[in-house]
């Protein structure tokens, strides 16, 4: 008999951010601070000189592509040290020293943005006819064209050049609300039984294969989050009403309205795609959680046991090795590049997978500048969905990198294609899970992609639903904990559907959802992403050799395209209902063959 293997796990990886900068009090970072200030009082001399050369196309093109080059120079040096201040306050969230450098950094950038406003505003004064003119003039002037654009769609809502600036010089106070829901939930600390868990932690529970352990960490979680709701709740309806307040004055029709131009999408495109995933909610995760409990002998599932295996055994665990093996030959099945891409990051320390105490929760690729590479971010523990957020991530960052040699600028994906090759990564590594599984796990696997879509489809329609109805009722004055834990129960208890309760504690659970903070009526991108991933893969098993160079192309057009532009070539039109509900159809057969595995 073979002694046991007792060769250690690899360690997890800490990235090492010195390509940014070695300290705080590296010298580098003072001198492209300086060299930042420079390029900035350089670009402050041409205020106005966009408007003074109306009536010369030649000139007027001639001073834009110098102005947006010159931008960009900028937004690489700043772009370099807000990602550093960002990414190293991320794992230090406990630590008052790097708190303060974040803020300052923050206010120190926040100036240099405030005084190159004019940029925008005077490229917004021009009529369509005079700029049309001016970029046929000067060719150097025209590859900013796609920018240009997006400048342009938030033209009807600029408010007079004082009141952007005031909004900008005071960005960063604002922007201390968000540091205190990070810092709140980072010092969050649950106790179940013995133990003192992070939230990162006590949320890993919830997917333990032993019910009263998930029960008592969803227990001892939800305690922990009653405690800070009215912390977390006052920075909630802080930010709804500064959200408000300005809306009202830009003359937005809707709190969504300024995510959609960003995302350079139609709001009666995302108001399709909710109705769609709405009417299958009773195919989709009302029908699979019902399938679920039985499988598991029940009647109905607390609400702890969403995410549970489906068996009393222990799941498969993953060390890291194996995981990135995985993900990389997962990658190289599409094409080599993509996975070439993806090796570097791990070849280089660009990835921090290791949870620990004062590490922010969640997931992340921050793309920094196109001159420089991705870094990612995640708090790996060993699960299959550990591996497949491994894999999102990692498509993000070899998307990241195909954008770089259009620039910085050109390279900004807006979110409506951001989480296509993130989903796509998820999706491949998920099909290489299931051909290698035995019989025994293909229903474990089933069950946790079925999951891992309801999660990214239902579930972040259910939280754009949360924060529309959030919104509009803030309209009529502040929400306490409680109003909001009732809206929260009502939407997610429509979403989940009767197999599913939300026992008592679940009130709170709105509270750990960051992106309510950080970055309103961002949710609806990731089901856009999942639900447009499942055509793209459609396309791809139709025709694997013709998908391969379509799918590079789109993804190194970055924001140069907007998302009809860059998925006509596949013959898909997100415009349409039918789009949306088709990719539902797909979850939906995963679900069908759930079931009949279990009959089988």
């Amino acid at each position: 008999m073979n002694a046991p293997d007792k060769t250690p796990a690899p360690a997890l990886p800490i990235w090492d951010l010195s390509d940014l900068y070695a300290s705080r009090e590296a010298p580098e970072l003072a001198r492209d601070i300086a060299a930042a200030r420079k390029a900035t009082a350089e670009l402050a001399r041409m205020k106005g000189s966009f408007l003074g050369a109306r009536g010369n196309p030649d000139r007027l093109g001639l001073l834009m592509g110098q102005a947006i080059s010159l931008y960009e120079t900028l937004l690489n040096l700043t772009g370099g040290i807000s990602a550093y201040a960002g990414l190293a306050t991320s794992t230090e969230r406990d630590n008052p020293a790097w708190a303060k450098f974040e803020a300052d950094q923050r206010t120190v950038l926040s100036g240099l943005a405030a005084d190159t406003l004019f940029l925008s505003l005077e490229i917004n004064q021009l009529e369509d006819w005079e700029l049309e003119a001016a970029l046929r003039a000067q060719p150097a002037a025209a590859r900013w064209r796609p920018w240009i654009r997006r400048v342009r769609l938030g033209r009807a809502h600029e408010l007079a050049p004082d009141l952007e600036r005031l909004l900008m010089d005071r960005g960063p106070a604002v922007a201390n609300w968000s540091r205190l829901y990070d810092e709140t939930l980072a010092r969050l600390k649950a106790s179940v039984g013995r133990e003192t868990l992070t939230l990162p932690e006590a949320l890993n529970r919830l997917s333990d294969p032993d019910g009263r352990v998930r029960k008592a960490a969803a227990g001892g979680l939800a305690k922990a989050l009653e405690e800070r709701t009215p912390t977390l709740g006052l920075v909630l309806n802080t930010l709804a009403f500064e959200k408000q307040v300005e809306d009202r004055w830009r003359k937005y029709t809707s709190p969504a309205q300024p995510r959609h131009l960003a995302n350079e999408v139609d709001g009666e495109a995302v108001d399709a795609l909710e109705a769609a995933v709405v009417e299958a909610y009773p195919r989709l995760s009302h029908r699979y959680y019902a399938l679920k409990a039985k499988a598991m002998g029940r009647k109905t599932l607390d609400y702890w046991d969403r995410n549970a295996p489906i068996t009393g055994d222990a799941p498969r665990t993953y060390d890291w090795d194996e995981a990135k093996a995985i993900v990389l030959d997962a990658f190289d099945s599409l094409s080599p590049a993509f996975a070439k891409r993806a090796t570097k990051m791990f070849d280089h320390p660009w990835i921090d997978a290791r949870p620990r105490p004062g590490k922010s929760s969640g997931a992340y690729s921050h793309p920094v500048t196109a001159d420089r590479h991705p870094y990612v971010f995640l708090n790996f523990m060993g699960e299959r969905r550990d591996v497949l957020t491994l894999a999102h991530e990692l498509g993000h960052a070899v998307h990241q990198m195909m954008a770089q040699p259009l620039g910085t600028l050109l390279a900004d994906t807006p979110l409506t294609l951001a989480e296509t090759a993130s989903i796509f990564g998820e999706g491949l590594v998920f099909e290489r899970l299931l051909a290698e599984a035995p019989p025994a796990e293909r229903r474990i696997l089933l069950a946790g992609r079925i999951e891992d879509g309801l999660n990214t489809v239902v579930r972040q329609i259910a939280f754009h639903q949360f924060e529309t109805r959030f919104h509009a009722a803030r309209l009529e004055g502040e929400l306490d904990p409680e109003a909001i834990g009732a809206l929260w129960l009502d939407v997610m208890g429509a979403s989940l559907g009767p197999a599913i309760k939300l026992n008592p504690g679940y009130e709170h659970y709105w509270a750990y959802v960051s992106h309510f903070v950080h970055a309103p009526f961002y949710v609806y991108a990731y089901a856009f992403g999942d639900l447009l991933v499942s055509a793209l893969m459609e396309k791809r098993r139709e025709d694997p050799k013709g998908f391969a160079p379509l799918y590079e192309t789109l993804l190194s057009g970055g924001g140069s395209r907007t998302y009809v532009e860059a998925l006509a070539p596949f013959g898909l039109n997100p415009r349409e209902k039918t789009f949306w509900a088709q990719g539902c159809t797909r979850l939906e057969r995963l679900i069908d063959e759930f079931e009949a595995l279990g009959n089988s």
